[in-house]
């Protein structure tokens, strides 16, 4: 797969798995898990990306005597996953077209 288009799918799981609450490392990569596997590593490099483009906000809150980091979608990551739903649509009519004759043949 192309590194480009793969990276920018990963942004927007990341973005999923924190839409409807605010969430940290391991709970985005355990939520993430059943439909894609992660590395904590690629994950917190997402994260920052994602910090750094203002589609996410970070506050530390203590957990178990620890600090954790939580992160909260912002109205730009919305928008972002928004927009990735339309685009979605463009790829797969795409898709569509380039199997067109491999359906035509079964």
């Amino acid at each position: 797969m192309d590194i480009q288009l793969k990276r920018g799918l990963l942004d927007i799981c990341v973005l999923a798995a924190i839409k409807s609450k605010d969430s940290y490392g391991y709970q985005i990569i355990k939520d993430m898990n059943p439909y894609i596997k992660m590395s904590e590593s690629t994950l917190y490099t997402i994260l920052k990306r994602l910090e750094t483009a203002d589609m996410l906000t970070v506050r530390t809150a203590e957990h178990g005597g620890r600090l954790r980091k939580y992160y909260r979608i912002t109205g730009q990551g919305l928008k972002r996953i928004e927009d990735f739903k339309d685009e979605w649509k463009e790829i797969m009519a795409i898709y569509q077209f380039v199997t067109k004759e491999d359906e035509e043949n079964e």
